[in-house]
């Protein structure tokens, strides 16, 4: 939970009787690769802070899903539509990696919003975190190439390559795996 305390604190400034309610409504989860966080068509119960790992978010498909979202450590991680309204979820979360996540169900960060000082920054700056990964998201699959988001994802995170399957990013940057291996053996 050091990890956790210490990206709070750096994003916030808060006593130590806040930090110590909202510590006492985290749950530490260990979840192993390859393994469902949230499914489709159910209710989101969980805001987490991803302490470790990778999460993908996706439209399961029976040929091949729909990724349109990492999420790496440091990170809040939901189906945020889903926790705040309380309805069925329209998309999956999984872990690529051995993940650890620190998760707050919807009652309890009702209660950390309703009881604290640093509740409501916390919300905003989750909010506002997962709002600006979809804009940039959106923005780039409107003004960039496939080839462009592929550069554009490896500078921003030169990690993805070791850990991602290849035919997740394609399906993230909106591009055939086949079309993801011209792409790479042109740039390499």
């Amino acid at each position: 939970m050091e990890n956790v305390e210490q990206y709070f604190r750096t994003v916030l400034n808060f006593s130590e009787e806040d930090w110590l309610f909202l510590a006492s409504k985290m749950k530490r989860v260990e979840i192993p690769k390859k393994t469902d966080v949230t499914q489709i068509g159910k209710v989101e119960r969980y805001l987490s802070f991803l302490e470790d790992g990778v999460v993908r978010l996706f439209i399961p498909k029976e040929e091949n899903d729909l990724t349109f979202a990492f999420v790496f450590k440091e990170s809040f991680v939901s189906a945020y539509d889903s926790f705040l309204k309380q309805t069925p979820s329209e998309y999956s979360l999984a872990t690529i990696t051995d993940s650890v996540l620190y998760r707050m169900e919807y009652n309890d960060v009702q209660e950390i919003f309703n009881s604290t000082a640093i509740g409501n920054r916390i919300g905003r700056i989750a909010t506002e975190e997962l709002f600006l990964k979809k804009a940039k998201r959106e923005l780039d699959l409107l003004n960039k190439t496939a080839e462009e988001r592929y550069l554009s994802l490896f500078t921003e995170r030169p990690e993805l390559i070791k850990e991602i399957p290849l035919k997740f990013i394609a399906s993230y940057i909106g591009i055939t795996p086949q079309a993801l291996s011209r792409i790479r053996k042109r740039i390499i």
